[in-house]
């Protein structure tokens, strides 16, 4: 990597954080060698929501046109019992969320966002891609860090300004910086599939919902929530039930029967439409503790789930890694002469932000098992806030933006 040092970055990982921070750098003039792992980029992965404190960041990242075409508006976010499949809750989302938030709330599959992402990367000259290039570690060098790149059996190091370690909950770059610096089990199991919207499963879903909403069937022994992705040619179906921990492993074993035990008591139709699924695959949920120290030397920074994992009962993880992203690239381009000091301020304003988020996650889980007197009284309460107070109740989240001004232009 040529050039001055201190405009050059050293990205680890090309997930949804690597390649996000990846885009925001080069559009501040910084040149951006982005290392991955895999050989190639895989079409898996699942479905993931895009509040408009994502989305409107994808389209100052020339993201969001791209990904357009294969996402969905919802409407809507429905809550519903799973017993009776009555309508708890209405949060209002589509032409109201653009107004509300300046930005649309989308649904999309993993691989389509991923593929949107990679796209804008490759036309954007400042960005080198290496695939097959496993970040093994680094070290402080003088001025910069030497970042040990390992690739077809051997291993090299890069000079940079800057690293950003964005190769997710595990994280080789994480235990560089003390402490217990692996992930934890969460306690939850994630059971994911996708159906096809015209197969015997898609006919099923879509005679239990409106099929254009994001709907989440609550209950106290799991909750699942569903929505379509593909442009509304399939639907991602997600539930989350306690279990045991899987391992280090994204894809475990899948025993149908669990989840059926987790579901007894629910409405017939709801269960019937886990057996037409089909295949499940088993996700267990790990976090990461975000009260750590992100930075380190003053010239490494971890973002995403290197960072911070978290449950997804906020579905809120990629928001925060595309957030991470713009928001350091951001800092970093406003201090060249003190680095070190930006990523502290950096710091402290992304934990901050991050922890409400979590502590946002942990009462939705708490309200969407509840049972018994908790959860009449929560049924009570979402009857007595109307559609409108329900969206306001998220303006925290979804209306959130940040001063840009060092960003191009700002």
């Amino acid at each position: 990597m040529g050039g001055n040092p201190s405009r050059n970055v050293v990205v680890a990982g090309a997930g949804i954080a690597g390649l996000s921070a990846a885009l925001a750098f080069a559009r501040r003039g910084w040149q951006v060698r982005l290392f991955e792992q895999a050989r190639k980029f895989e079409t898996v992965g699942a479905g993931i929501q895009l509040s408009p404190n994502a989305t409107r960041i994808l389209a100052r990242l020339g993201v969001l046109g791209l990904l357009s075409p294969h996402s969905t508006r919802p409407p809507a976010a429905l809550l519903k019992d799973a017993v009776t499949l009555r309508l708890l809750a209405r949060v209002p989302l589509g032409e109201i969320a653009e107004r509300r938030w300046r930005a649309p709330y989308l649904v999309v599959h993993r691989a389509d966002l991923q593929a949107a992402l990679l796209e804008a990367a490759r036309r954007e000259p400042a960005i080198a891609l290496v695939t097959d290039a496993h970040v093994a570690g680094a070290r402080t060098d003088g001025p910069d860090v030497a970042v040990a790149v390992r690739s077809g059996g051997s291993t090299r190091e890069e000079r940079t300004g800057l690293a950003v370690g964005a190769d997710g909950v595990w994280s080789t770059l994480r235990p560089l910086l003390g402490g217990d610096a692996g992930s934890r089990f969460s306690g939850e199991l994630a059971w994911r599939t996708t159906v096809e919207a015209s197969s015997e499963a898609g006919r099923a879903f879509s005679a239990l919902t409106s099929v254009d909403c994001v709907t989440t069937f609550l209950h106290a022994g799991f909750h699942m929530v569903a929505y379509p992705v593909r442009a509304g040619a399939a639907f991602n179906l997600v539930a989350f039930t306690p279990g045991k921990s899987q391992g280090n492993d994204w894809a475990g074993r899948a025993d149908k029967a669990e989840l059926a035990r987790a579901m007894r008591g629910t409405d017939r139709a709801l269960r019937d439409l886990v057996e037409k699924a089909g295949h499940w695959t088993l996700w267990p949920v790990n976090t990461v503790d975000a009260r750590r120290s992100w930075t380190l030397w003053g010239r490494l920074a971890l973002i995403g789930d290197a960072a911070h994992a978290m449950t997804p009962f906020a579905a809120q993880g990629a928001a925060m890694a595309i957030e991470d992203a713009e928001t350091l690239a951001d800092f970093a381009a406003g201090a060249p002469g003190d680095l070190a000091a930006a990523l502290a301020r950096w710091q402290a304003l992304r934990q901050q932000r991050v922890a409400r988020v979590a502590r946002r996650g942990a009462l939705n889980r708490l309200a969407w098992h509840a049972a018994g007197p908790v959860a009449v009284a929560r049924n009570l309460v979402f009857k007595a806030r109307p559609p409108l107070r329900l969206a306001a109740d998220l303006d925290w989240l979804y209306g959130w933006d940040f001063p840009r001004r060092h960003a191009p232009g700002g």
